[in-house]
């Protein structure tokens, strides 16, 4: 069967050379780790037993942070490899791990499969959220290497789309060893897909425990200064946004301006390729773009920071700094249909949180931070400034929100020592 999947492999990546050229040349995407990606990563030393974690990006890789530390208290002879897919998770887990075994995850072609793991020997792999594979699936279980899914989850469109393949599709989930998923909804999504209902453990998010709840972020002093803010404004930032929330975002602001002379607005895009591209919005909708990356700490910054001037913030690693100056948070991706973004980061640090409709990737944060009265769902453009406004007019309801959206996340936490459990019992058998 793996020399079927290969052949049909082959003809994708024939067809989609071409495309990956153009990414390569133009975005500036997938030029790095092709050694990688061939199955050729660095080989492990030592003969202890070792756990492969996978996370797909950036938001994959940051969610790895707990379960890491976990897992080496727990099992302490064990140690960790880590592989990203894109070259910005990779980047982020070279940041986060640099002492660890890193590398590009292999295609799944069966080769590049068989001799990653000659090279790694793993005695476990993880995947966080999902990102499963059929070589690599069918290839652990004969090696009787237990494949975890961490912190899984499979979204309204996945679901609907893997149905259509359920009968290719079902061995897969099957031969899941255990898939530790965020909420009832994901497990009876696994269940039918195939993972045997015994393997399926509901664990809530990891994210809420990657959330870190603090009343200040370091470096946070340093960044108002250098965007020159002070006591009287109000910071709204828009955290992972994505094309077409930007415009949006920037007539919004527009239309608040004249009624809340004191509003500021900070818009920090997803993906870094998109800087310029958003720095050129932001100058077409006739402000001024005050760039975080031309302004180091310790520079001098505007005094104060004029209300026709948006800050773009385009660096990377700083959006927690952000939001510990914001009055109120917009999580992007979710206005527009691209699947929503974090909103625990924002909630854990006590801010009314606001975000779209189109946050799939996030259903239960969103489901619970709104319950809890911490966050508000925003329908479009619209509800988006007139909540702004009313939560600017209203600073008990901004302390009430920031209260409530703070405590959820505390409430939630722990799914990570749950998650550990079943790897561990896994491990120990």
């Amino acid at each position: 069967m793996r020399y079927v999947v290969d052949f049909l492999y082959l003809i994708f990546m024939l067809l989609y050379t071409p495309m990956l050229l153009w990414r390569m040349a133009v975005q500036g995407k997938w030029r790095g780790g092709w050694a990688h990606r061939f199955g050729a990563v660095p080989r492990r030393q030592g003969a202890g037993p070792c756990i492969w974690i996978h996370a797909v990006s950036v938001g994959e890789a940051n969610a790895t942070v707990t379960l890491a530390a976990r897992l080496r208290e727990a099992l302490p002879g064990c140690t960790l490899a880590f592989s990203a897919t894109t070259d910005t998770g990779f980047a982020r887990l070279a940041k986060l791990y640099p002492d660890d075994l890193r590398f590009h995850y292999p295609l799944d072609f069966s080769l590049a499969v068989s001799r990653a793991f000659r090279r790694i020997r793993p005695a476990m792999i993880v995947l966080m959220e999902l990102e499963v594979w059929p070589n690599l699936l069918g290839l652990a279980r004969r090696a009787g290497i237990p494949v975890v899914v961490a912190n899984g989850r499979l979204s309204d469109h996945s679901f609907r789309w893997y149905r259509r393949f359920r009968p290719v599709l079902r061995p897969m989930f099957r031969r899941l060893s255990a898939a530790c998923v965020q909420d009832q909804a994901y497990a009876d999504r696994f269940v039918a897909m195939g993972t045997p209902t015994d393997r399926v453990t509901v664990t809530a998010s990891v994210k809420y425990d990657t959330a870190e709840v603090a009343d200040r972020v370091a470096g946070a002093d340093a960044l108002s200064g250098v965007l020159g803010l002070d006591a009287s404004h109000r910071l709204l930032v828009a955290g992972s946004t994505g094309p077409g929330e930007e415009t949006i975002l920037l007539d919004v602001y527009r239309r608040l301006g004249g009624s809340h002379g004191n509003l500021r607005l900070a818009i920090i895009p997803r993906k870094p390729e998109r800087f310029d591209e958003v720095a050129a919005l932001i100058a077409k909708a006739g402000f001024g773009c005050l760039r975080r990356s031309e302004h180091a700490d310790g520079s001098p910054g505007p005094s104060p920071l004029a209300g026709d001037t948006v800050v773009l913030g385009d660096t990377m690693g700083e959006l927690r700094k952000f939001y510990a100056l914001s009055a109120i948070a917009f999580v992007g991706r979710s206005l527009v249909p691209m699947g929503g973004s974090d909103v625990m980061e924002a909630a854990a640090l006590g801010l009314p949180v606001l975000t779209g409709p189109h946050a799939d990737n996030f259903v239960e944060p969103v489901r619970r931070l709104s319950s809890g009265g911490g966050l508000i769902v925003v329908p479009d453009g619209d509800a988006l400034g007139q909540a702004v406004a009313e939560l600017l007019a209203d600073e008990p309801r901004r302390k009430r929100m920031a209260t409530a959206a703070r405590e959820a996340v505390v409430q939630a936490k722990g799914a990570t020592d749950r998650t550990v459990a079943v790897i561990r019992r896994l491990m120990e058998s």
